[in-house]
């Protein structure tokens, strides 16, 4: 990286270099947007998968987003979890939709109820 940098004259010319390098053009960065939102889009539970494991997926995906700029409210992650879940779910889930207010529950929340 310092080879890629050496030749700089300025502190903003180093940092203009260090952000393309690690972060990529504009371009790139679209593109992996656009995947991670693929992944979000398509999340589901696998079977076998453990409330845990999946709870560690779906947090990366998360986690990537946000580094990207795309957030999302707390409303529509929990709605995304509980239609990412097989329908043995359901009733779990929907007993929390009509007991909690979604709008205030926290990921962690959803999940620690998911697993007790």
């Amino acid at each position: 990286m310092f080879s890629k940098i050496k030749t700089c004259a300025t502190a903003k010319e180093i940092w203009e270099n260090l952000v393309q390098i690690c972060e990529g053009s504009d371009e790139t960065k679209e593109n992996k947007l656009t995947v991670a939102q693929q992944k979000y889009e398509a999340i589901k539970m696998k079977d076998g998968e453990t409330m845990t494991e999946f709870d560690e997926r779906f947090s990366e995906i998360i986690i990537e987003l946000n580094s990207l700029g795309k957030e999302y409210s707390n409303r529509e992650l929990v709605l995304k979890v509980m239609r990412a879940l097989p329908r043995e779910w359901d009733v779990k889930t929907m007993a929390m939709r009509e007991s909690k207010d979604l709008n205030k529950m926290e990921l962690h929340d959803l999940f620690a109820n998911l697993k007790a």
